[in-house]
């Protein structure tokens, strides 16, 4: 296949949790178009299996301990991979640590995590990436929010959907702001089949069946094949003019209005 075929050959990503789930479907996908990867996550093990499955996809890939959570350290990860990789074209920021439970029962820190690995995080990795991005020509971002923000029934999501809504503002400032630097920025919403979830499903057959049951497509997305291509799909050229929107990758079930 030459690169006419696969227009994204020959760029860089960097994607945040990109051992399991999502993070990894995205990575393999956008690694069967021809995009080299920087594999970011806190444990050094797991990125080096993703790695191996990636670079299986004919590119070059490479893992970079990182907690999201340490935002001191960003911009020189940032620096690391622009460096190793000698560009950088797409950041992916889909870590994420947090809490859920009732309002009344979270502590202040545990609040408060949700928001230093989303916004805060994500913040500090796309002002880190901003220069390579803009040197690009071509920079995209895609940031991973949640239908939790329009979720029917938020009970126990409060400080997730909170720490999600936040992201997706800062998402559409920044694709306002940084147009005219060449980067585009948008968010996903996405509901796939990761490794927690389907250990959910598992154990609780009864739920995940009544769960399932309010997704009009009726299935769990999965991490390559529907959340991975779709990311592709929006850091490539077909959706050149698509920026600061949110995009539901959940079969159907929100309305964002």
């Amino acid at each position: 296949m030459s690169n006419r075929d696969r227009p994204l050959a020959g760029r860089v990503a960097l994607v945040t949790g990109a051992a399991q789930g999502v993070g990894r479907g995205i990575a393999l996908a956008l690694a069967r178009e021809g995009v080299a990867i920087a594999a970011l996550g806190r444990t050094v093990s797991t990125l080096e299996e993703a790695c191996v499955e990636i670079r299986a996809r004919g590119v070059d890939a490479e893992a970079f301990a990182c907690d999201v959570a340490d935002l001191e350290a960003v911009p020189g990860v940032v620096d690391a991979v622009a460096h190793r990789f000698g560009r950088l074209d797409i950041l992916v920021n889909n870590a994420w640590a947090g809490a859920h439970g009732p309002l009344l029962e979270l502590s202040d820190r545990a609040f408060q995590k949700g928001f230093r690995t989303g916004p805060f995080a994500a913040f500090a990795f796309m002002r880190a990436a901003h220069p390579h991005l803009k040197a690009s020509g071509d920079g995209s971002i895609v940031n991973l929010v949640t239908s939790a923000m329009v979720r029917w029934d938020p009970t126990t999501y409060g400080a997730y959907a909170a720490a999600k809504q936040a992201l997706r503002s800062l998402s559409r400032t920044a694709a306002v702001e940084w147009a005219r630097d060449g980067i585009r920025v948008n968010s996903i919403a996405p509901h796939a089949l990761s490794p927690g979830l389907a250990w959910w499903t598992e154990e609780n057959p009864e739920e995940a069946a009544e769960f399932v049951a309010t997704i009009p497509m009726r299935r769990i997305g999965d991490c390559e094949q529907d959340i991975g291509r779709a990311v592709v799909a929006l850091v490539g050229p077909d959706l050149r003019y698509l920026t600061g929107a949110t995009v539901p990758l959940d079969g159907g079930q929100a309305f964002f209005g």
